[in-house]
This record gives structure tokens, sequence and C-alpha cells, in this order.
């Protein structure tokens, strides 16, 4: 990749005046002088020890340029020297696509900067020039050291920069990838994961976010997302722009990144709901469950809390799994109730489905109702009148029966 010119450089530093020929004779030594920073740089810096190779080759150019950089403004000391500053900023460019940092070259700068400045400031002895001239020299040495700098940090600072957003879209579309409708080519997850620098894991579950003030973005609803995305956890995929707001995790079992306590410090309070864990190759499913689990959060059927666990949840989900057939089923398996009041009918439902839940126990299903046993027996014989005396026996109607009051309960 040809890193782009950098968008500016340094304005001109005030300088004193130089005598004229002092350039073409500081060009003369420049040879010479370029050798011994190098060999200097060399010695210092480990990064830059290796005596031959294409890095020598680079180090060589490197010096070069800086120090003809350094006699250009001594020539004109109003220059800008825009051919040199664009080799460093490529220079910082490819060093940030290389995944390296600019460490090792800040150092070789300040060593190089440093040993290049004792050497001309000896040539400029030797040449018999004045104070005013030498301190001209070193604001001028000055000026070159910073353009350098400037420019590479510029290029690696504007690589890093587009580098991170390539990889960010590079990790949507697999984000994508992964979360569509068809399981995915394990070939294209394994290319595009390591173009995303993802660590692909065995097993994956889904957290969606809600929306600050209950209302989500969810599958085709219009609510606002006003809150503030959370932090990405370590080795997650996420789009905080998608509706609602999402979060592949991986393996979420196998490690205590994402323990209830630490998925909710990172959420900050904000309502969520973890989807099943699930195979790689099933993430849009765990995706689909968290996404129905959040809808029925809203509605108030499951708790709006910090973080909901659809595999807490499964008994609901599946009884919410299809909205039409429950209705239908709760009409038709409680129709005998209608016959009541509705204060009264209240009263019969819950008594009724604590009374299945506890296997036909009187005693205990008054306890868990804080009434008189009496109390119990005498609605049960109302509800043997409403249904018939041989219903609440049926295996088959007291499953219904009891499909039906959770629908009703969480509903």
């Amino acid at each position: 990749m040809t890193a782009p010119s950098p968008h500016s450089t340094p304005g001109p530093f005030p300088a004193a005046s130089v005598p004229s020929g002092l350039a073409q004779r500081l060009r003369d030594q420049l040879p010479l002088v370029a050798a011994e920073v190098e060999e200097e740089v060399r010695r210092q810096v480990p990064e830059y020890a290796q005596p031959a190779g294409a890095l020598e080759g680079r180090l060589r150019t490197g010096v070069v340029q800086a120090l003809t950089l350094f006699v250009d403004h001594v020539a004109d000391p109003g220059g800008q020297g825009d051919a040199i500053a664009c080799t460093y900023y490529e220079l910082g460019w490819n060093t940030a696509l290389a995944g390296r940092n600019l460490e090792a070259f800040q150092s070789a700068l300040r060593v190089g900067g440093l040993h290049a400045w004792r050497l001309m400031g000896q040539i400029a002895e030797e040449l018999g020039l004045d104070s005013a001239v030498v301190s001209a020299l070193g604001e001028l040495a000055f000026r070159s050291v910073h353009e350098v700098a400037e420019a590479a940090a510029a290029g690696y600072a504007e690589a890093r920069l587009r580098d991170a957003d390539e990889l960010e879209r590079r990790r949507l579309r697999l984000l994508d990838l992964l979360l569509g409708e068809k399981t995915a080519p394990p070939k294209a997850v394994e290319e595009l994961a390591r173009g995303a620098r993802w660590v692909v894991p065995e097993q994956v579950a889904v957290l969606v976010l809600a929306g600050d003030s209950g209302d989500s973005r969810g599958s085709g609803g219009g609510g606002a997302e006003s809150a503030e995305s959370p932090p990405v956890p370590v080795g997650a995929l996420a789009d905080t722009d998608a509706h609602p707001p999402r979060m592949l995790l991986s393996d979420p079992d196998g490690s205590g990144r994402f323990g209830d306590r630490a998925l909710a410090l990172a959420l900050g309070g904000r309502p969520a709901v973890l989807g099943p864990t699930v195979p790689l190759g099933e993430a849009g499913q765990s995706l689909r469950w968290a996404t129905r689990a959040l809808r029925l959060v809203e509605r108030g059927v499951l708790p709006r809390q910090g973080l909901l666990r659809c595999a807490d949840h499964l008994p609901a989900l599946l009884l919410h799994s299809d909205e039409q057939l429950l209705a239908h089923l709760t009409a038709r398996a409680l129709a005998p109730l209608e016959a009541v009041p509705e204060a009264q009918r209240a009263r019969l439902r819950e008594t009724l489905l604590v009374w299945l839940l506890d296997g036909g126990n009187v005693p205990d299903t008054a306890a868990r109702l804080h009434v008189h046993a009496q109390t119990v027996r005498y609605r049960l014989r109302q509800l043997q009148k409403l249904f018939g005396d041989d219903a609440l026996c049926d295996p088959g109607t007291r499953l219904e029966l009891i499909l039906a009051l959770q629908a009703t309960a969480t509903g």
C-alpha cells in the first residue's frame, strides 16, 4: 500500500543568517558524515545493528535524506523540504502497517541527530565560523530533526487510524457472515477471521443491548437508542449500530471474562440479554433467541435487569415462541374461568397454577399462597365444578393448564 502525502509540514523556524557557500561545503562532507552517523546508530540502537540486508540500505538512505534536509535548510532557511518529509511520512506509514512501533526510529533519530550535530560542529569549527553561525546551524539542525520526526509520526498515526478503520470493517463483515440466516462456510469464516485478527472459537453466544428507556431498536422496532455503547469485551465482535446493538462473545462459558459480574460491570447497568451458548456455526440462532428474549423483557414478560441470560428462561422463551398458538391454547384451556367475575378469576388462576406445580399438594399450595388450607380446598371445589370432576386429573389437560396459566401469569 502506498502512503498518502502528509497533510501539512511545520512552518519555517527562525534562523540567523548563514554565509553563502556554507551549504556546498557541508554538502561535500555529507557522504563522510552519513557513514559515521550510520555506524553510530547501528552501534547504539539494537534494531539497526544488522550489518547487511534490506535494513542496512534503508538506514543509509534515511541518514542521507535527513542530512540532506539539514543542508537544504542551510542553503534555504525558509524552505520546506516537502519531498524528504514525504519520504519520512511514508516510513512512519509503513512502520504502522508492519505492526511495529516507532521506538526504534525515534531512538535512531536521537542518536543520529546528536552525532550528526557533533560532526557538523567540528566542520564548522574547522571552517572558522563564528558563534552566531554555529547557533544558526544548531537551530536549523533542530528544525530538520523536528520535521523528520513529525513527518514519520504523522504517517504512523494516519496508517494506524486507517488500519483500525479497515480492521473494524473486516470484523463487521465477519460478524454479518456469522449471524446470517445460513450457516457460514468454514473456509470463508477462517479467511475473514484471519483478516480481522480474530481467533475462531468453538462456542459463542450473542449479547443484545436494550435501549436506556426500554425501547430497543430491534427487529423492526422504531425506538431510539440513546444510551452510549459499552466497551467491547476482549475477543468479542460488535456492531453497536445494529438494531438492536449486538456483540458476539467467544467461548462465553470458558473463562471468567463473560461471567454475570464481569458482563454487568462492562454494561454499566444497561439492560442486556445473552443468548444461549451455541457452536460457532449456529451463532445466528443465539442472536434470534436473544432478540426474542429482549422483546419479552420490553413487554414485561421477562424481568428487566442488568443482564438476563436466555439459558435461565428457556420455558418462557419456548412458551412465547408462537404467540398466536399460545393465545389459542390459553383461550381454550382457561375458557371455563370466563364464567366467574374477574376478581375471583384471578384468585382461581393463581391457586390452580400453584396447586398444579406442587403436584396437587394442598398444604404446600396454601403455604406458598399464604392462605389457610381450607381456603385452597374451597377454591379447588370451585375449579372442579368449572372444569369437570375428571379434567383436573387428566395429565394432558394439566399440562395445557400449566402452560396457559404460566403464559397468563407472565404476560
